[in-house]
């Protein structure tokens, strides 16, 4: 079986990649390289383009007629750049993704893997989510993954398109083998952030110390990276189960993360207690940030027959553990 990783070369897809291959998935990867490195493409079938390249696509299918589903990772995802940028975001993120789901429904490829975010949440009173709470996007990031969802249910229901939207929480750590990893050298998550100003003996700033949780920090669910990826190898396994194509249903969406909330001033004190003391100041919030949530679901391990096997601390060591290797991997430009 192949499966065309569109995003293959970024953080989640490059993951996703390496465990599709350890699963015996083989992995076709398309990224325009905008954020991507071509250095986790290394060994595997990569082509660079874009995912509204129609003849591309085409070229794609034809040379690998065993692909027979997608996973579609390619997509911004910076939340004050979404702010700054918002048309650069609706176009990169839905005005393309409508042109590469008719490349693929043209191509007779309708399983479809989606990459969305649990940002689109309205965060309620106990920070707890489920797929059925309310949707209440703050940012123009996180509005392009509700609508994106939309349109997969619209084109579901008029297309033998079958999408299952995969909600992310909050990714942290790298591949335990180390293969890849956040690409980035300056990241704009939380922990990222913590790493480079401990490596750079920096300050780092909680930004938002007002949110009604219990210290006053944004609380977030931390996933392992390499759980979410066996999420999307599972998501592959269990397609047809899950989404049958003479089934009721055509969309299904499922909330990856770990069912725990935890708070930047707890994450900073499981990285003090890992790496060593960071010094901390506080800052309002970036523009389009919320408090955060959590997920209080089961449909992950109901649907897909899984639930994360790493902790909040094996997200921080692996993502140690990266970062001394990042600069092995893909040259000195990254440790700037």
């Amino acid at each position: 079986m192949k499966v065309l990783v569109a995003g293959g070369a970024g953080f989640i897809g490059s993951t996703v990649a390496s465990a599709c291959l350890d699963a015996g998935i083989e992995p076709v990867i398309l990224d325009n390289l905008v954020t991507g490195r071509v250095e986790f493409t290394r060994g595997r079938i990569f082509y660079q383009g874009d995912i509204a390249d129609g003849p591309l696509l085409d070229r794609i299918f034809a040379e690998h007629p065993e692909i027979g589903a997608v996973v579609h990772a390619a997509a911004l995802i910076v939340v004050p750049e979404s702010v700054a940028e918002p048309l650069r975001y609706y176009r990169e993120n839905v005005a393309k993704s409508i042109d590469f789901i008719e490349h693929l429904l043209r191509n007779g490829v309708h399983r479809y893997v989606f990459s969305s975010s649990a940002s689109i949440y309205q965060t309620n009173e106990d920070f707890s989510v489920d797929e059925d709470s309310p949707l209440a996007p703050t940012s123009p990031y996180a509005r392009t993954k509700a609508v994106m969802e939309m349109i997969l249910a619209d084109a579901a229901a008029a297309t033998p398109l079958r999408a299952l939207s995969l909600r992310y929480f909050n990714p942290i750590g790298a591949d335990p083998e180390l293969r890849t990893g956040l690409q980035t050298a300056r990241p704009t998550h939380a922990l990222g952030k913590m790493i480079g100003a401990y490596e750079n003996g920096e300050e780092f700033l909680i930004t938002g110390t007002d949110w009604p949780t219990r210290d006053g920090s944004g609380i977030r669910d931390y996933v392992h990276v390499w759980d979410l990826a066996r999420a999307h190898v599972q998501a592959l396994l269990k397609f047809d189960e899950v989404l049958p194509a003479d089934g009721d249903r055509s969309v299904e969406v499922i909330n990856l993360g770990t069912g725990e909330g935890t708070t930047v001033r707890e994450l900073v004190a499981a990285f003090t207690e890992a790496a060593g003391p960071l010094r901390t100041g506080e800052a309002p919030p970036r523009p389009g940030d919320g408090a955060g949530s959590f997920t209080r679901s089961t449909r992950a391990r109901a649907l897909l027959d899984w639930k994360p096997e790493f902790s909040v601390a094996d997200g921080i060591r692996h993502s140690l553990a990266w970062a001394r290797k990042r600069t092995e991997v893909l040259g000195p430009d990254t440790a700037a």
